[in-house]
């Protein structure tokens, strides 16, 4: 029997709370609904019969908006990647026993939350920065959980390797990270002025490891790119070879989806995914 698949279509339950529309308020890109939450709903379901195993499963999403989003161009409103995840381990059979989000801004995760409970997910808001949110959400979370962690900042500066390594100490966790990888391409060359620091918290120390390696103005982005991925692996994780790259409307790459684990068969399972949005697992 074919898997019911999460399309993010179905009506707003709190139709008067805020909605994503992007900083511009034309809406965000079609590369949201279309890639970013199409991996997000395959990797769900790809794994419901290991997470069937497991009395305590749960949702973290540190960045999670307000819980809707309008494309632009379109009339109607869609599900935000929170309520996506929620629907879709429902579908797959292993719904989340907790649902933890959070924002720096009280009206998005409190949306977000109401949005949630509103169709019986068991959300809990946490308000403030991530880097402070995520030690909350780790007391509140027992040993015996498994966790998925959702991570998708705005920009790379918000991708802080201090929330990464905090919820490392869950016993056991999978991470979809999205890393801007335009916001690297961009920026990184200027951010060697320590004055702006942009990027500090994202890799640690990184101003001073690519220095040794002589790097060129060319080489910047992937060297930096290299130096985040050996910081994940040094807090104990297998870091998937497959990393999709979100691309926006003009084909311009601007995310990579980087998976992590310290099991085979999650990252397994992520390499299976993250083959192409046109592969079909629900079946």
């Amino acid at each position: 029997m074919a898997t019911k698949k999460a399309t993010g279509l179905d009506p707003d339950p709190c139709p008067n709370l805020l909605i994503e529309r992007s900083p511009d308020c034309t809406g965000v890109g079609r590369w949201v609904p279309e890639q970013k939450h199409l991996y997000l709903t395959k990797y769900i379901d790809g794994t419901k019969e290991a997470a069937k195993r497991w009395s305590s499963r749960i949702f973290i999403d540190p960045f999670c908006g307000p819980g809707r989003i309008q494309v632009k161009g379109e009339n109607h409103t869609r599900d935000g990647g929170a309520l996506i995840a929620w629907r879709q381990s429902l579908f797959s059979g292993a719904p989340y026993t907790q649902m933890l989000v959070g924002d720096i801004s009280s009206e998005r995760v409190l949306a977000c939350a109401a949005r949630l409970n509103a169709i019986l997910a068991p959300a809990k808001a946490f308000i403030g920065p991530a880097e402070e949110t995520v030690h909350e959400m780790v007391k509140q979370i027992p040993q015996t959980a498994l966790c998925t962690v959702y991570l998708d900042p705005y920009n790379l500066e918000l991708l802080s390797f201090n929330v990464i390594r905090e919820l490392s100490k869950l016993k056991a966790v999978d991470f979809a990270v999205h890393f801007s990888t335009m916001d690297l391409a961009r920026n990184v060359e200027f951010e060697f002025d320590p004055q702006r620091a942009r990027f500090d918290g994202t890799a640690p120390n990184w101003r001073d490891k690519l220095d040794v390696l002589g790097t060129t103005k060319s080489r910047l982005p992937n060297l930096f790119f290299e130096y985040w991925v050996a910081l994940v692996k040094g807090l104990n994780f297998t870091v998937s070879r497959s990393m999709p790259l979100i691309t926006n409307d003009s084909n311009h790459g601007i995310y990579r989806l980087v998976f992590f684990s310290r099991h085979e068969l999650p990252n397994k399972i992520w390499g299976d995914v993250a083959r192409g949005p046109n592969r079909e697992l629900f079946n």
